[in-house]
């Protein structure tokens, strides 16, 4: 009789944690516990399904006029923007440079990090914001 291990083909711990790590994050609940059905994946936490590819075209950062934003960009404030703590607000038409993209769904929708003078580092939301 052949052991079962020999038969299934070796499946311990450092094979399972290959196979999880080759499947993205659950974009609901950021589990790892996710498993590919077809053309889409699947999280075993919650139950949510996504298509990757339509999660990763989606994940495009866009300005106020619809241009798509990159690492390094340059950007102009198309609005005053008060901030917490400070006398005076972030003026329309104020320059930012060499922007950073981050996720914006833990951070309260605030998807750009940067630092401007006057203010040091902050983030702020691509919708109030135009390429420079």
């Amino acid at each position: 009789m052949v052991p079962v291990a020999e038969r299934v083909g070796p499946a311990g711990p450092a094979t399972f944690a290959r196979i999880m790590s080759e499947n993205p994050k659950c974009p609901e609940c950021a589990s790892t516990i996710t498993y590919p059905t077809g053309t889409s994946q699947m999280c075993g936490a919650c139950g949510h399904e996504w298509n990757p590819e339509e999660l990763e075209a989606a994940a495009q950062v866009r300005d106020a006029n619809g241009n798509v934003l990159q690492d390094g960009d340059d950007v102009v404030v198309i609005k005053d923007l008060p901030v917490k703590g400070m006398p005076k607000p972030v003026k329309a038409g104020t320059k930012v440079k060499n922007i950073r993209l981050v996720d914006g769904a833990g951070n309260a929708g605030h998807d750009i990090d940067c630092k401007i003078d006057g203010f040091g580092a902050m983030g702020l939301k691509s919708i109030y914001v135009r390429k420079a």
